[in-house]
């Protein structure tokens, strides 16, 4: 547990870390969101708002409602509004490539945030997603170290999805192998919307006739889908399943049972890392000069890019106090509907 929570510690400090110049003071930085769907994305804003703001800096917004096209004249327009620095929270980081890359021509900085734009003009800032993927299934095989299992991938035009994905067979491929674990069944989210992941789980279950142990499902939204779907068959609570965010419903059904773990990526360090970087890079700074910066060039494409990446944390019912703790969530969110006795922070 100390281990665990030195880590969020940790991950505090270095959001800390960063001195803005200023000489910054004046600048915009425009933000194009892909969407406010998923609960975490207010919480990044919140944080970058706050960062700018703090800095004496002006702070412009987007959202593109998941549409990749509308994404792009998002992207267009904050350069027409004089963006000193974007940060980008991609839909599809192929359709957007051409404004991307507007952007870089007229040496407007870009964050790639969260999901990764493979330009070597951009700077990539997100969790280590590998890792996310690796956290997801060793939760799951350590509850269910044999068994059916069914993946609830995120959406084909995330680069994340695949990422996730890697990190998932890394942890699962002799247990697979051996034939202790059958994968019965995977299939991207379009939109990682949680009513696509629950029509795939659906369609997962009807194939399996319900034989199902654990579902690795890459985000809350999609777990929520997904044990919708199994609530439906009476499986909700039988059946692994792993998300990532700490999304409040998630660390809620953490508590009641019916989700086994969320990889949580605590927005708040990672909306003001990046709203710290993107004030650096406006005001000159290069993408090497950035404390914590490392090369990554482990896209499709393999384009050699600088990024930062921090560290994300297992919850589980076991350590439930530590986003608690956190200040992330309150004990009454954690602990609605759970019967008393049943989960240690619920009493």
């Amino acid at each position: 547990m100390r281990t665990i929570a030195a880590v969020v510690v940790a991950g505090a400090a270095l959001s800390c870390s960063l001195v803005i110049s200023a000489q910054a003071k004046g600048k915009v930085i425009g933000v194009s969101w892909s969407n406010f769907q998923e609960e975490r994305y207010k919480i990044d804003e919140a944080a970058m708002k706050a960062a700018i703001a703090v800095a004496g800096d002006k702070y412009i917004s987007a959202d593109a409602q998941s549409s990749a096209q509308k994404q792009l004249t998002d992207i267009e327009s904050l350069i027409a509004q004089r963006a000193d620095a974007l940060i980008v929270l991609a839909q599809d980081s192929s359709a957007i490539a051409p404004a991307v890359q507007k952007a870089a021509d007229e040496n407007i900085p870009v964050i790639g945030y969260d999901r990764l734009i493979e330009n070597p003009n951009a700077f990539y800032i997100t969790f280590d997603n590998k890792e996310v993927g690796r956290m997801q299934a060793r939760a799951l095989f350590a509850a269910k170290p044999q068994g059916r299992y069914a993946f609830i991938k995120g959406s084909s035009a995330d680069p994340n999805a695949d990422f996730l994905f890697s990190g998932q067979m890394e942890v699962l491929k002799d247990a697979i192998a051996s034939g202790a674990i059958k994968n019965v069944g995977e299939a991207y989210t379009d939109g990682w919307l949680p009513a696509n992941a629950q029509k795939n789980m659906e369609q997962i279950l009807t194939k399996n006739d319900n034989r199902i142990d654990a579902v690795v499902a890459s985000n809350d939204g999609t777990a929520g889908g997904a044990i919708a779907a199994l609530a439906a068959q009476g499986l909700a609570g039988a059946v692994a399943v792993s998300g990532q965010d700490g999304d409040r419903a998630a660390l809620n059904r953490i508590a009641l049972g019916t989700q086994t773990v969320s990889v949580w990526k605590d927005a708040r360090a990672l909306g003001k890392k990046a709203a710290e970087i993107a004030l650096l890079l406006a005001d000159g700074k290069t993408m090497g000069d950035i404390p914590g910066a490392q090369k990554f060039s482990g896209g499709p494409k393999k384009v050699e890019m600088n990024a930062l990446f921090l560290t994300p944390v297992p919850i589980t019912k076991d350590n439930l106090d530590v986003v608690i703790d956190a200040g992330w969530i309150k004990t009454e969110e954690v602990c609605r509907g759970v019967k008393p006795g049943t989960v240690k922070v619920c009493g």
